[in-house]
């Protein structure tokens, strides 16, 4: 397989990728998510919004027992995600489906899956800079699916005990934790991220249960920079450097 004229061919870790030149590009959230998910078994998941598939490529060959389904609103996506998963074999255990998050509840069962995860666009239509390219645009903005749907989808979706994985950005925290709870989801680990030491936190990874009961571990932050713009040893070996 080669990448169209509009695309470059990039690899990350033990995975290689086909990404538009112009439009959704992954970012370190990405891979900050995909780390976060730590169960060493995950039966059957969910990605709800995959992007170019990433995240679930990466999950996969990782967790050898694991099945995906990676949902993707965006034709465009969702076409460069399934030739991502047969560019890295993976055609048998990630399904890519083109569909309306909002949707799903038409397509599956309650109580299905295992594990659901997401990356979800954290502003709201009119704030922020709206990008001019309609990939990136609905990737960052609440433009084709709200949180609370996102979240609402996931509890319905998830057997109970089931655990929802999620990046976000910690200006909406509040309103992230109490859509959880008005669903059954349990916030049960929370770590927050930092582009250095002396800066606040841009981004917050949460796992939450379904059906649990309520406490909540914090576990030490995460920090991206050191020196300058050095990683630290532990993106590094996110980025798979060491």
């Amino acid at each position: 397989m080669k990448p169209k004229p509009d695309e470059t061919y990039d690899s990350i870790r033990d995975i290689k990728l086909f990404q538009s030149k112009t439009g959704y590009r992954f970012s370190v959230d990405a891979l900050l998510l995909e780390n976060f998910i730590s169960a060493k078994r995950l039966g059957r998941g969910i990605e709800l919004g995959t992007g170019a598939g990433v995240i679930s490529i990466l999950l996969a060959k990782r967790n050898k027992d694991t099945k995906i389904v990676a949902v993707e609103i965006q034709d465009s996506l969702a076409q460069r995600a399934k030739r991502n998963v047969e560019l890295n074999e993976l055609s048998e255990r990630i399904e890519v489906l083109r569909e309306d998050i909002s949707k799903l509840r038409k397509i599956f069962p309650a109580n299905k899956f295992d594990f659901a995860f997401s990356n979800p666009p954290f502003r709201k239509t009119k704030t922020g800079l709206l990008s001019i390219d309609e990939e990136r645009a609905v990737a960052r903005h609440e433009i084709k699916i709200t949180l609370p749907e996102i979240i609402e989808t996931a509890s319905y979706l998830l057997k109970n005990g089931g655990r929802f994985y999620l990046i976000y950005h910690p200006f909406r925290l509040v309103e992230l934790i109490e859509l959880l709870h008005k669903v059954n989801l349990e916030p049960k680990k929370m770590r927050f991220v930092h582009s250095r030491i002396v800066e606040e936190a841009k981004m917050v990874l949460l796992e939450a249960v379904k059906g649990s009961g309520q406490w909540l571990k914090i576990e030490p932050p995460l920090y991206i920079y050191e020196k300058g713009n050095e990683y630290t040893a532990e993106m590094k070996r996110i980025y798979g450097m060491s």
